[in-house]
């Protein structure tokens, strides 16, 4: 319960003790409350430079938030995933979903001192590839996409320095044998996609809530660009697909631990995919020139759609996925299947 007992001290006044809340709902407002004062785009510049934003994982560390969904911890993997939708609608520069989910695998709680984290990449039969601040990590796991099996380097040294299209860093490791094996319940590649279909339900969130104050604030030929029915479409569609993206999302988590677990991450992850071509389109029209200067802050999260729609599985890919498996029932199976969830 220490994890909880940190939350409460960050959101609630001293003399409040310890109260009946809704610990989901705790954890998001204590998250955004760290953050906006603490993701501002100075940091997100920073980052994409090469720094580890070491003020913020320690902020993270103390707050325990390094630890939601471990044994122990009093929170499970709902709220996990409801954090990392918080990380996305602010961008939050750090691999939270490779370090919540690598110390449920690993069977910790993280490390209470912030000096150390695990991250996550691809696997192959050479290297672990594509790892968010895998250069920052003191353990690296590396996943693929048909096994239970998770490969894990305890002593890693990065072969080659890259970052994605967001400007994260994303590194690569050589497998040199004598890598240890580790077994994962659900399958890990999914639960990695999971946590990018979280990340992306947050950051289309962030995009549409730009779109929305551009259009209030900004004003053309004496009057705000909201009043334009053409922007007022534009933006109903966006919040249109931002919604079905949160739906789809929280589908999948709740169906963690059943047997519909690898469709509904199918269906999540194709879907959210979707909606980030539509979203950033439609706001970055919205937003006009001013959107694609480095200077404003809609690119940070349009390129974190963009990226994140690719990794752990584009749409495409989960597409087909979910049509082999549906495929494979049956057609007199298939509609019960769809029709009757649980």
């Amino acid at each position: 319960m220490a994890v909880l007992e940190k939350f409460y001290a960050a959101s609630l006044p001293a003399d409040w003790g310890y109260v009946d809340m809704d610990t989901r709902q705790l954890i998001i407002d204590t998250a955004e409350k760290i953050f906006a004062d603490h993701c501002q785009k100075n940091l997100l510049d920073s980052a994409e430079q090469g720094t580890f934003p070491q003020d913020l994982w320690e902020k993270i560390v103390e707050n325990g938030f390094h630890q939601l969904g471990s044994a122990g911890s009093g929170t499970d993997a709902a709220d996990l995933y409801a954090f990392l939708k918080v990380c996305g609608r602010f961008s939050v520069p750090l691999p939270m979903a490779e370090v919540l989910l690598s110390n449920q695998w690993l069977g910790n709680v993280g490390n209470e001192s912030g000096s150390s984290f695990a991250s996550i990449g691809r696997r192959n039969e050479l290297s672990i590839n594509q790892v968010p601040w895998g250069r920052s990590a003191a353990t690296i796991l590396g996943v693929d996409a048909d096994s239970h099996q998770v490969t894990v380097i305890d002593t890693p040294i990065v072969d080659e320095m890259n970052s994605n299209l967001a400007g994260e860093a994303h590194d690569s490791f050589l497998l040199k044998g004598g890598e240890r094996q580790i077994e994962v319940e659900d399958l890990p590649f999914a639960q990695m996609a999971l946590a990018r279909t979280n990340l992306i339900a947050g950051g289309l969130q962030a995009t549409l809530d730009l779109g929305l104050q551009f259009a209030s604030e900004r004003s053309q030929f004496g009057r705000s660009i909201s009043k334009f029915q053409a922007i007022q479409h534009s933006l109903a569609v966006v919040a249109a697909e931002v919604a079905a993206a949160q739906r789809a999302a929280d589908a999948a988590v709740d169906a963690l631990g059943t047997l519909r677990f690898l469709d509904e991450v199918s269906a999540s992850k194709a879907r959210v995919g979707e909606a980030v071509g539509i979203v950033a389109e439609q706001v970055h029209q919205v937003h006009g020139a001013m959107g694609f200067t480095y200077e404003h802050r809609l690119h940070h999260f349009t390129r974190r759609l963009w990226a994140w729609r690719d990794e752990w599985g584009n749409e495409f890919y989960w597409q087909a996925m979910l049509g082999r498996r549906l495929a494979a029932m049956g057609a007199d199976k298939v509609w019960g299947y769809i029709a009757t969830p649980g």
